[in-house]
């Protein structure tokens, strides 16, 4: 039987992540390790200044005390599987908020698939689109169409149906609309987001400075492009966003070199 590992970003008891263990214990063995808490937009970070303990929830259930998504990657694969064998895939989400645009950079959801990919795993981000600052995700039954989107691609790349390439990982966005209102699946890029500076200065009781940093809009540049996630989820289809880890800084390496030279 396949093996799938589960994280999330929201916390071990989120109810995306519920959402996504009922959607996929049909299909595969599942092992769930998640943050304690929620660490949302802690973006790729791994632990490195204190110890951190794994705790058991329930079976194959666990919970990282203070962990990033990352760490739930980075020490149950080396701990909770035998030596040379990893899962077959891991997926990470259902994430309560989009993760569109360089938003990714931002995302644990996104950042625990892409220490997946590093680590020579298939991986998938999945996230729900929101209104009302996601005040409308109140139970499991508004993740039926993520539900039904992820048992889908998850067993077509547990099959080799789905052509996913090395270092590349799926990032997954859901519309915020019924089953009956998809338009069906888009295969996009990833958008140019519009970030404002959201930050609020306040003041404890004893006179001392403290910020708290808002939510921001979803807002995007507007372009000819119609194949960005941004697009596809305002037209109510689902996009999927294939993220490929490839640190180049530009394409035209040669003429960059040739300007070094002059």
């Amino acid at each position: 039987m396949k093996h799938i590992l589960i994280t999330n970003d929201d916390g071990f008891d989120a109810i995306g992540i519920k959402a996504l263990i009922k959607a996929l214990s049909p299909i595969a063995k599942l092992t769930v390790v998640a943050p304690a808490k929620n660490k949302s937009a802690c973006g790729h970070s791994l632990t490195l200044d204190r110890p951190l303990r794994m705790i058991n929830v329930n079976d194959d259930y666990y919970k990282i005390d203070d962990g990033s998504p990352t760490d739930c990657i980075f020490i149950s694969i080396n701990n909770l599987f035998k030596e040379g064998y990893k899962p077959d895939l891991v997926i990470s989400g259902i994430n309560i908020g989009a993760n569109m645009g360089e938003d990714i950079t931002y995302s644990g959801t996104a950042a625990a698939a892409m220490e997946a990919t590093l680590q020579g795993i298939p991986a998938i981000a999945i996230s729900q689109v929101c209104n009302n600052r996601c005040e409308d995700i109140t139970s499991e039954k508004d993740f039926a169409l993520a539900k039904k989107t992820i048992a889908t691609i998850a067993k077509k790349i547990l099959e080799n149906k789905f052509p996913l390439e090395n270092r590349r990982f799926l990032n997954i966005n859901i519309p915020p609309i019924k089953e009956n209102e998809c338009k069906g699946i888009k295969i996009t890029k990833a958008g140019y987001r519009v970030y404002g500076n959201d930050t609020h200065r306040h003041l404890n009781p004893r006179g001392e400075e403290f910020y708290w940093i808002g939510l921001h809009p979803l807002i995007w540049e507007r372009s000819e492009n119609l194949d960005c996630d941004f697009e596809a989820i305002k037209g109510n289809f689902i996009s999927i966003s294939p993220i490929m880890l490839d640190m180049t800084s530009y394409d035209d390496i040669t003429n960059l070199n040739n300007w070094i030279k002059e």
